[in-house]
């Protein structure tokens, strides 16, 4: 039998869970914060716009969301990081266009600090460290291994290799990649949009806050492939480089002529980007989440990320 000082407890316990349930809700319906760096470029012939915040409008996850801020990108203030990541099983062929990325890494704006890396055994392996001197930075380029089997295993294991070891701690920098490769992932080579490894490597790309870049070159040799399975790798890589913000440069299903139009599209962009700031619901823990960005009668594009990362309110920068 319950005397009358049990049932005072009881009735205080029941009142103490009903009065926790606010304070979950609220935990779990918080407002976090998330940025994302886009690329707006002008309409043919016609000189950039002039963007204010009031000019774009979000969705994270599908639900409208506010624009907190937009810092345009330009000036040596703006420092970017890049990565020329290679493909290691790539066809001696790709020295033909070994003078393009020569000139590629000897153009790029002051404010860009650069290395080299190539996809070996599932790891992107630097041949430096960041760094703004090109001589230095483009003693590491050399002709890859001639399309030896297992070289790079699958290349979307060596993208979230480089996501987590990024060369840098510098948080304020544009993370920049460019693949060369033909996205081939050797471990299952159908099409599968929800291959798991390369969805580890969005995953990865996008809390190291890196934009991904691709340029297709064919390993022809490796493996006696099929046209399903070179169109599944392009489908891939196009995959990578919308959930980052970047581009997926390619030419049929051979390889291109010249490399050059594609790093000059890519100069472009490094000219024309933003940090875009947002809100957005969070449980109080760095999260990805869907993202999708308008611009609102500019006459010009934008390419925004497809996967943002967001974070607390309370909490500075990405997570590593």
């Amino acid at each position: 039998m319950y005397s009358r000082t049990s049932k005072f407890a009881v009735l205080v316990a029941a009142g103490s869970l009903l009065a926790a349930v606010p304070s979950f809700a609220s935990t779990e319906n918080q407002q976090g914060q998330g940025q994302a760096i886009v690329t707006v470029l002008p309409a043919k012939n016609a000189p950039a716009p002039t963007l204010t915040q009031q000019d774009l409008s979000a969705k994270v996850n599908n639900k409208a969301t506010s624009v907190t801020a937009l810092q345009p990108l330009s000036g040596m203030q703006s420092r970017v990081e890049m990565v020329v990541l290679i493909d290691g099983a790539a066809r001696s062929s790709l020295g033909t266009q070994m003078g393009e990325i020569q000139h590629f890494v000897q153009t790029l704006p002051a404010n860009t600090a650069v290395t080299i890396a190539y996809m070996q055994n599932g790891r992107a392996v630097l041949t430096g460290p960041l760094s703004t001197d090109r001589a230095e930075v483009l003693r590491g380029l050399h002709i890859t291994g001639g399309g030896v089997p297992g070289v790079s295993a699958s290349p979307y294991f060596c993208l979230s290799d480089l996501a987590k070891n990024w060369p840098s701690r510098d948080h304020e920098a544009r993370r920049e990649v460019v693949m060369i490769t033909d996205g081939v992932d050797y471990y299952d080579m159908r099409y599968d949009a929800d291959d798991p490894y390369v969805q580890s490597a969005i995953n990865d790309s996008v809390r190291a806050q890196l934009m991904v870049y691709s340029i297709y070159w064919r390993n022809v040799g490796r493996v006696d492939r099929s046209f399903y399975q070179n169109n599944a790798g392009q489908n891939l890589l196009t995959e990578v480089t919308q959930a980052t913000g970047g581009q997926n440069y390619w030419e049929g299903m051979g390889n291109p002529v010249s490399f050059q139009p594609y790093f000059e599209d890519i100069q472009q962009r490094l000219n024309h980007q933003y940090e875009v700031s947002f809100m957005a619901p969070s449980n109080g823990k760095p999260q990805l989440a869907s993202f999708r960005l308008k611009l609102n009668d500019k006459g010009a594009k934008v390419d925004a990320p497809q996967e943002v990362l967001v974070v607390g309110s309370g909490m500075a920068g990405g997570e590593q």
